[in-house]
């Protein structure tokens, strides 16, 4: 079964009548879900929305490990919600570039710290850094760049 395939009849299981589109990105596939059930999908702070995105990736990689990440959105929230995080960092790291003093972000989970670090990894003032612990919330230290420093 393919990705879409998969998710179409898990959340058939559990009673949604759903669209998905399969849109692929740089970092694998997104499978964007359309209902009317939206709110119940995502859930608080987008809780149900992740846990079938793990259960998703989960049921794909039992049976191709090497299988590409997917993405499950609803409605492009999850897009936006990325676009909202993302421009609260940039706001942090202005400080930084302002002050020329680290700062620590709240703690994040794994996916935002990988947006995080995406979205930093070419600025040319900014460096992201977080700890290499298994913790699952860790927060992301921005600071200049060796160069930038006077």
């Amino acid at each position: 079964m393919t990705p879409k395939e998969i998710l179409d009849t898990l959340l058939g299981y559990l009673g949604f009548a759903v669209q998905i589109e399969e849109q692929p990105n740089e970092h694998g596939l997104v499978l964007q879900i359309y209902t009317s059930d939206a709110d119940l999908l995502t859930g608080p702070n987008d809780v149900t929305l992740e846990d079938i995105q793990y259960l998703l990736n989960r049921l794909i990689q039992a049976g191709d490990p090497q299988a590409p990440r997917v993405t499950v959105d609803i409605e492009h929230r999850r897009a936006m919600r990325n676009d909202r995080l993302v421009e609260k960092m940039r706001a942090i790291a202005d400080l930084v570039k302002e002050r020329g003093k680290p700062l620590q972000t709240e703690p994040l989970n794994a996916y935002d710290r990988w947006l995080v670090h995406q979205a930093f990894k070419d600025d040319p003032a900014i460096q992201s850094w977080s700890p290499e612990d298994h913790a699952r919330m860790k927060r992301i230290t921005f600071r200049l760049r060796p160069s930038d420093r006077a």
